[in-house]
């Protein structure tokens, strides 16, 4: 089992159980991270969420701990078996995606579907998927 990231008309397999999401907050310009895994039922689950600082709509939540100038905390268990992305662009609105394989990947980013309100970036956990580009 891996994770298939579809955007664009193109499928990618990452050969990872887990990955971390990274953004930059699209008002505050501040780095967020979230740590996803493959659960059981071949569903996503968020395992911790970190922010570099906090400002408009960021306020760390209850429990959250400062470490090297990240709010760390762990959020309610939430878990999904897709997990839908909007991809507007510019410096702020890009995505990334990190796992133990290899080297950061900005994703999205390409043609989407106007009729798509998440402009097609699709992340699930999957099964090497014909034609998926490694």
């Amino acid at each position: 089992m891996g994770i298939c990231i579809a955007s664009g008309g193109l499928v990618a397999y990452l050969a990872a159980s887990s990955f971390t999401l990274q953004w930059m907050h699209t008002v505050e310009h501040t780095a967020w991270e979230e740590d996803w895994r493959i659960a059981a039922g071949d569903r996503l689950e968020l395992v911790e969420a970190r922010v570099k600082g906090s400002g408009a709509g960021m306020e760390p939540p209850d429990g959250a701990r400062l470490e090297g100038g990240w709010w760390r905390y762990r959020p309610d268990a939430r878990s999904l078996d897709a997990m839908r992305l909007a991809d507007h662009g510019g410096a702020a609105g890009r995505w990334r995606i990190c796992t133990s394989i290899g080297p950061c990947q900005e994703i999205g980013g390409g043609p989407t579907n106007p009729e798509d309100r998440y402009g097609g970036i699709v992340i699930t956990a999957c099964a090497a998927a014909p034609g998926a580009r490694p």
